[in-house]
């Protein structure tokens, strides 16, 4: 939540990564800079009103950017994306290990790890109290909200 915050103060949210391209340029990024992990706005459905049958299971088919409210899609009952085929409990990601193993700290929350489990680059269901760096991305909606609200402070572009 305070990465999403401090992007949110910039008219940015954090990163939401839609498309193979943006995820490639991600993973470069990390590699290059040797960077270990990040945060991103993806979020699983798991406050009230997540309920919904087309969210069920939330493990599969509760997943959304939360910067662009855009939902990742779903095959043979897999969420898809760049997920990491092991995880820390060498079991498929998402897999809500934490919540499994200590029984609180639902994984919520989507973070890109650097070969942390020894996977590769990819995607992992976190628990979102952990402390991580993150990415921020410019966002239309917040742009167009500043405008709305503030039109002599908005930036203009």
């Amino acid at each position: 939540v305070t990465g999403r915050n401090i992007c949110r103060r910039h008219c940015m949210d954090l990163v939401s990564i839609e498309t193979r391209d943006e995820n490639e340029f991600l993973v470069q990024r990390m590699v290059q800079g040797a960077i270990r992990f990040f945060w991103t706005s993806g979020r699983k459905c798991n406050f009230p009103g997540c309920d919904r049958a087309d969210l069920q299971p939330a493990i599969v088919a509760g997943w959304f950017w939360s910067g662009s409210d855009v939902r990742l899609g779903s095959k043979d009952g897999a969420v898809t994306g760049a997920w990491s085929k092991t995880g820390g409990a060498k079991e498929p990601q998402p897999d809500n290990r934490e919540f499994k193993v200590e029984g609180k700290h639902d994984e919520a929350c989507v973070a890109v790890l650097n070969n942390f489990y020894a996977d590769g680059v990819v995607w992992h269901d976190i628990a979102c109290y952990h402390k991580k760096g993150f990415v921020c991305e410019d966002s239309d909606k917040l742009m167009d909200f500043a405008r709305q609200t503030s039109p002599e402070h908005a930036p203009r572009i």
